[in-house]
C-alpha cells in the first residue's frame, strides 16, 4: 500500500509516497510559491503530474493544531474539516494552510481515502496537572487556554524506535526525547504517553529555539507593551521571528554557523549556544524528577542527529542520573533513515543516550494506515472481550497476606470476577494513608507476585497520597501506603 504524505505550509507542499511497511519512498517533492506563482488547487494538479501516473491508495495530511478535540488520526469527512477549521484561533499561522492543501488534494483525488494526523495529538495524554496553566479555569476554558504540545509525530516515532533498539515494550519505559532543530521541543514519555512537554498553547513555550525566545516570564511581555512603542503584533514578530538563538547571538539562528563563530571568538554566538545548551539541560532534570527517573534519553531533529558538540554539551556531567557518555561513540553518531538509531552511551550506563533519525513523514503514514484499517467494520467473527470496571480494591502477594490474616488464613472466594480466574475474596483491610484512611477494601485473588493497591484519583487526594496512572502491574515508584489487616 502507498500513502502521500502531504505537508502544507504557509507557502509550499511538502510530499512523499511512502510505504508505510517497508518504509520505501516511492516519490518526494517540494512545491513552493503557492499563492504567487500558483492557486493551491494549481499546486496539486503539479504534484499529480509529478507522481508520473503513481496514484496513491491514501493521503495523509500534517495538521498543526487538533485542539481538544483530535487525539487520534482522523478520517477526513466533513465533520473533521469543520472541527479542524474550529481549531484554526489556536493555529492562525497553520491550520488555515493545513486545510488549504486538504480541500486541494480532495478535489485532485476525489476518490482516495484522506486522514488528518495532529502535532497535537501525541500529547492528548497530558494530565491536567501538566497541561493546565494557573489561571482561572473559566477564563482558560472560555478561550481554550491550555497547554497542547507540538512534535507530537516526531516524539512518537522516535519513542519507538527507541523501544525497538532497546529490546523492551515501550509500556516499559521512561524516555526523554529531545526534538532540537530550528524548533525545538522536550518530551517526557512515560510506559508510551506523553506525560509532560515544554511547547505549550503555541510552539512558542519552552526550549530555546532558531528564533524563538521559549520560556519567558509574561510580566516581561506586559512590560514591553507598557512601555516600548512596540504593539502586540510586534512583540508577537520579536518573539517568534527574532529571538531565540538569533536574539541572543545578533548574528545568525543556524548553530552551525554559531559554531563557527564561537570558535572564533564570538561572544553572541558563545551567549547563545550556552543559553540553548542550559535549558536543554534543565528540562531534562526536571523531566528526569516528573518521571522519577529515566530508562533512556532521545536526541532527534536537525541539531540533535548532527551536531556532536551540542549532543556533548547537554549529555556531559549526568553521571549522577547514570548516564555515562561515550565520547567516541557520540563523535561517530550519524544516524540515518537506513540506521535510525546511533549509540551515545558507554555499554555500562545504566540510563541510555540515542541519537535517533526522526522520520515524521513515514509516522504520517503508519497513522494513515492504522486510522483507515480502524474504521473498516469489525468482521463478523471477531471476538468479544468481557470488561468491568471495578472500584478500589488491592492484590496481595501469599507472604503479605499471612501477614495481615495469619499465618492459618486461606484466601476465600465472595464472588467470581469478568476476568477468567479472578475472583473477588471475603477478606478486606484498611488503608491508612498520610492524611485518612479508607477501611474495608477488598482482597481480589488469586495471590500475586507483588501487592498492588488500585483507587480512585478522589480516594488518592482523600488518602494523601501521590498514585500515578499506569498499567497494572507496574508499581515502581509507587508511593507506599500501610495496610492493616486483622492480624
Amino acid at each position: 500500500m502507498s500513502v502521500l504524505v502531504v505537508n502544507s505550509g504557509s507557502s509550499s507542499i511538502k510530499y512523499q509516497v511512502l510505504e508505510p511497511d517497508s518504509g520505501a519512498v516511492l516519490r518526494s517533492g517540494l512545491i513552493e510559491r503557492i499563492g504567487i506563482d500558483t492557486s493551491w488547487d494549481q499546486a496539486f494538479e503539479i504534484l499529480l503530474k509529478d507522481l508520473d501516473g503513481l496514484i496513491p491508495d491514501a493521503i495523509g495530511h500534517r495538521v498543526v493544531h487538533g485542539g481538544e478535540t483530535f487525539r487520534s488520526a482522523a478520517l477526513i469527512d466533513e465533520p473533521v474539516l469543520n472541527a479542524i477549521k474550529a481549531c484554526s484561533p489556536l493555529a492562525p499561522l497553520h491550520n488555515p494552510k493545513n486545510l488549504a492543501g486538504i480541500e486541494a488534494a480532495r478535489k485532485a483525488f476525489p476518490d482516495t481515502p484522506q486522514v488528518a494526523v495532529f502535532d497535537t495529538a501525541f500529547h492528548a495524554t497530558l494530565p491536567a496537572a501538566s497541561h493546565a496553566y494557573a489561571i482561572p479555569t473559566s477564563i482558560a476554558r472560555e478561550y481554550q487556554v491550555r497547554r497542547y504540545g507540538f512534535h507530537g509525530t516526531s516524539h512518537h516515532y522516535v519513542a519507538l524506535k527507541a523501544a525497538e533498539y532497546l529490546g523492551r515494550p515501550l509500556n516499559e519505559l521512561r524516555l526523554i526525547s529531545l526534538h532540537l532543530g530550528n524548533g525545538a521541543s522536550a518530551c517526557a514519555i512515560e510506559y508510551g504517553h506523553s506525560l509532560d512537554t515544554s511547547m505549550g498553547m503555541t510552539p512558542l513555550e519552552g526550549l530555546v529555539m532558531g528564533t524563538r525566545s521559549g520560556d519567558i516570564d509574561a510580566g516581561a511581555v506586559l512590560h514591553l507593551l507598557k512601555n516600548s512603542n512596540m504593539g502586540a503584533d510586534e512583540v508577537d514578530q520579536m518573539l517568534n521571528k527574532q529571538s531565540g538563538l538569533l536574539g541572543l547571538s545578533e548574528l545568525s539562528s543556524d548553530l552551525r554557523e554559531l559554531e563557527e563563530a564561537a570558535g572564533q571568538g564570538h561572544a553572541g554566538a558563545r551567549q547563545a549556544i550556552a543559553a540553548f545548551v542550559h535549558r536543554a539541560r534543565k528540562y531534562l532534570g526536571a523531566y528526569m524528577a516528573v518521571l522519577g527517573g529515566v530508562d533512556a534519553i532521545i536526541l532527534t531533529g536537525g541539531i540533535g542527529e548532527n551536531s556532536a558538540p551540542m549532543r556533548q554539551r547537554i549529555l556531559q556531567r549526568l553521571n549522577f542520573a547514570g548516564l555515562l557518555l561515550d565520547e567516541t561513540a557520540n563523535q561517530d553518531a550519524r544516524p540515518s533513515h537506513e540506521v535510525p538509531v546511533a549509540r551515545l552511551h558507554m555499554p555500562n550506563s545504566r540510563v541510555k543516550a540515542l541519537a535517533i533519525k526522526t522520520n515524521e513523514e513515514l509516522m504520517i503514514a503508519k497513522q494513515t494506515l492504522a486510522t483507515l484499517t480502524e474504521s473498516q467494520p469489525l468482521p463478523a467473527a471477531r471476538k468479544t472481550i468481557p470488561i468491568a470496571v471495578s472500584g478500589r480494591h488491592l492484590h496481595l502477594t501469599r507472604e503479605s497476606f499471612a501477614i495481615l490474616f495469619g499465618d492459618s488464613a486461606e484466601l476465600q472466594a465472595y464472588k467470581p470476577l469478568s476476568q477468567p480466574g479472578q475472583f473477588a475474596s471475603h477478606q478486606k483491610v484498611n488503608l491508612i494513608g498520610p492524611r485518612n484512611r479508607i477501611d474495608g477494601v477488598r482482597v481480589l485473588g488469586p495471590f500475586r507476585s507483588k501487592n498492588q493497591v488500585e483507587i480512585s484519583r478522589t480516594d488518592e487526594f482523600f488518602l494523601g497520597i501521590d498514585a500515578p496512572i499506569r498499567d497494572s502491574g507496574r508499581t515502581e515508584g509507587s508511593a507506599p501506603i500501610i495496610l492493616e489487616g486483622p492480624a
